[in-house]
């Protein structure tokens, strides 16, 4: 009768309680009781950062009612409609008072937590007057209870009627102190470490593990506030998103647990239980994907006919005034979508286990919302950030130990990751040089943390000039060459892919000799990840530099791509690959080159076979240009195809509007051909287009 209320999914100080049904028994309306006041007692040996003292009269409040409960439990028979009343309304109280504990005591919220001290106390006030009023309508006259119970009963409804909660002194002073430093952080003013010290103790927060979660918290609540239309609460969990990066970043003396040796780890939680392998290894993965789209869902949804659909993709069948099932035909009486919660808890898992990114409808708000990082979102959080930003830049420049240098690496590392003003302050403050200079430091850690903090400033456009000038450009094709470790080869060549966004920098690139040969070794002999961060960085360095165009066919990457093709099952990868090829086939040399290795029967088959739908277009895109230049031996063998001209036309009206460009051409090719086959064939004319592949 009551679900998990173990916090996940539940955003904080949110109180999703529900009355019980109206035909569910009283036995079981009491025996679901008796499970809640036991839940609420066990916060007895748990910690509350603040609001202590509440906390504490409210478990002893629902501790006194045990016996009561217990008492006409046995004695329930013949029980009159108000007990059944006052126990309903019992029941969802104890409810909404174990949300307020398990948010009173939640790891990762305790700062947000004593900021709301007010609001929680008067949660409460308003929780112990309602367990009141619940036993104002119980029955005692008509119901044989013991007269020492009853008497405990009207005591304590006397007790919670007229208690007292209110912000704890203790609370007040530790608010003051916080209050106390983000008016320092707004004038600039380096705060007292003696009053950072003396929050995080009060709070709880001792380990650089807790600070992280408090500042990943707020993070996720910024997001979701940024996203809603109430937006009043942004700036303030702004400012303590500063707080807790500050105090992170320079008083946690020692980083432990998931940041352990300087070297982000897995994030927890996502391990594969026994039971979802075995229910993993009796699907089929193309289950996961949207009917629609042929895209793995991301966020699964029900329609009235029971199929399951992508919500953007059946949201946008429906816009477009189909009112029908995709699958079925049937018409729909209702569109209403219902999310399909254990589909999309499974297709994370296959992700998972897969190594398949997997971004959430809330991931895609929240890359299509990055923007708003654009601003610190507060003064106090603005005033944070520059001086975090000049004390870690200081540390690179004259710190003396290569612990403290990789540290503040690492902390450069972690808030550049998601905020574009983190990044423009990083980049103020000097960083980019003292990073550079890191990479020629012979510990591994160190050299990864640098490359990897500057991977996320390349993301930031003044950054890419202090990297490709000077010596910067050379030393990052240095680490991705010899890199200590393949993680720091890695992040090298993604952040070549974001120097290549510009093309005064794509050629600086191509002219480093170790730069394309290091890139052609990373995707032969990486990780899968490793090979997609390859891949990426040579297509990046390909557009509209014909030179690169050549260093990258005397480098030997196209028999290295067409192997991809004929062994890989990653679809991101092949559709890389595919890219590149495709890049390299609207030159002459490059077809050519390309046509010696046999791809035209591969590059059928994964038109005919791929789920991809930037797959298919490289593809079309590839045979078109192998048509154009390989002349009437290419045109003809794809002839011969028994499968193209199928997949072609589907092209046509299901790939995008440059694949069904591209696919109309490539027929009309095919179709001159036959045509004119015993008189010759001349190709027709195609107009050479730059297609630009979305990353």
């Amino acid at each position: 009768m009551i679900g998990k209320t173990n916090g996940s999914g539940r955003r904080i100080l949110t109180f999703p309680a529900v009355h019980p049904c109206v035909n569910v028994s009283l036995s079981t309306v009491i025996s679901s009781l008796i499970v809640l006041s036991r839940s609420i007692s066990s916060f007895q040996w748990r910690t509350f950062p603040c609001n202590k003292r509440n906390a504490r009269n409210a478990i002893r409040l629902v501790h006194l009612l045990q016996p009561f409960i217990d008492e006409i439990r046995e004695n329930q028979s013949g029980l009159p409609d108000s007990a059944t009343l006052s126990f309903s309304e019992l029941h969802l109280t104890f409810q909404k008072l174990l949300f307020l504990l398990e948010d009173a005591a939640r790891e990762g919220a305790r700062l947000t937590m004593l900021m709301e001290s007010d609001r929680v106390a008067t949660q409460f006030v308003v929780l112990s007057r309602s367990i009141a009023t619940a036993l104002d309508v119980f029955p005692f006259d008509s119901v044989d209870v013991s007269e020492e119970v009853r008497d405990q009963v009207v005591l304590l409804m006397r007790q919670a009627r007229n208690a007292v909660f209110e912000v704890e002194v203790d609370d007040k002073k530790a608010l003051t102190c916080v209050r106390s430093v983000l008016t320092r952080f707004e004038n600039r003013v380096e705060p007292n470490e003696g009053d950072l010290r003396l929050v995080l103790d009060y709070i709880g927060v001792r380990k650089w593990s807790e600070c992280n979660k408090e500042v990943k918290f707020l993070a996720a609540e910024i997001g979701f506030q940024s996203n809603s239309e109430e937006k009043s609460k942004v700036g303030f969990l702004c400012s303590l998103m500063g707080f807790m990066c500050y105090c992170r970043c320079l008083v946690m003396e020692v980083v432990d647990g998931e940041g352990g040796n300087s070297n982000p780890k897995p994030e927890a939680g996502r391990k594969i239980s026994v039971e979802d392998e075995k229910i993993l290894s009796g699907l089929n993965p193309d289950d996961f994907r949207c009917p629609i789209s042929l895209e793995l869902m991301s966020d699964p949804v029900t329609i009235e006919t029971g199929h399951t659909y992508d919500r953007s993709s059946i949201l946008k069948w429906f816009r477009s005034g189909n009112a029908i099932c995709p699958k079925t035909g049937k018409r729909l009486i209702s569109t209403e979508l219902v999310p399909n919660l254990v589909l999309k808890r499974l297709i994370q898992q296959h992700c998972y286990v897969n190594g398949i990114p997997f971004i959430s409808d809330l991931g895609k708000r929240k890359s299509s919302d990055i923007t708003r990082t654009l601003h610190p979102g507060s003064f106090a959080a603005e005033g944070a950030m520059k001086m975090l930003a000049s004390s870690l830049s200081a540390r690179l420049e004259n710190g003396t130990a290569i612990e403290e240098k990789n540290r503040a690496a690492f902390e450069m590392r972690l808030l550049s990751k998601t905020s574009i003003f983190n990044r423009s302050c990083l980049v103020e403050a000097g960083s980019v040089s003292h990073l550079l200079k890191m990479l020629s430091l012979r510990d591994s850690s160190a050299q990864e943390n640098a490359i990897a903090a500057l991977l996320n400033l390349s993301k930031y456009p003044k950054s890419r000039a202090l990297m490709a000038e000077s010596l910067g450009l050379a030393l990052i094709v240095r680490v991705l060459k010899n890199g200590l470790k393949i993680e720091a080869r890695q992040h090298a060549a993604a952040v070549l892919f974001y120097l290549a966004s510009d093309a005064e920098y794509r050629k600086l690139i191509g002219e480093e000799p170790d730069a394309i040969p290091s890139l052609v070794r990373l995707i032969k002999d990486g990780s899968d990840r490793t090979k997609k961060n390859g891949l990426v960085a040579m297509y990046g360095i390909l557009m509209n530099q014909h030179e690169n165009h050549k260093r990258v066919l005397a480098a030997g990457a196209i028999p290295l791509l067409i192997d991809i093709l004929r062994t890989c099952e990653k679809e991101d990868l092949l559709t890389d690959s595919l890219a590149i090829l495709a890049t390299l086939a609207e030159k002459s040399d490059g077809a050519m080159a390309i046509l010696q290795w046999g791809v035209l029967h591969i590059a059928v088959q994964i038109l005919s076979s791929s789920t991809s739908r930037m797959g298919k277009e490289h593809c079309v895109t590839l045979l078109l240009s192998l048509s154009m230049h390989g002349g009437v031996d290419v045109v003809a063998d794809l002839v011969k195809s028994t499968s193209l001209m199928g997949s072609l036309y589907s092209q046509l009206s299901e790939g995008t509007s440059r694949a069904s460009k591209k696919a109309s051409a490539l027929i009309k090719v095919l179709h001159d051909f036959s045509e004119r086959r015993s008189s010759g064939f001349k190709p027709s004319v195609i107009p050479q287009e730059q297609f630009v592949h979305v990353w």
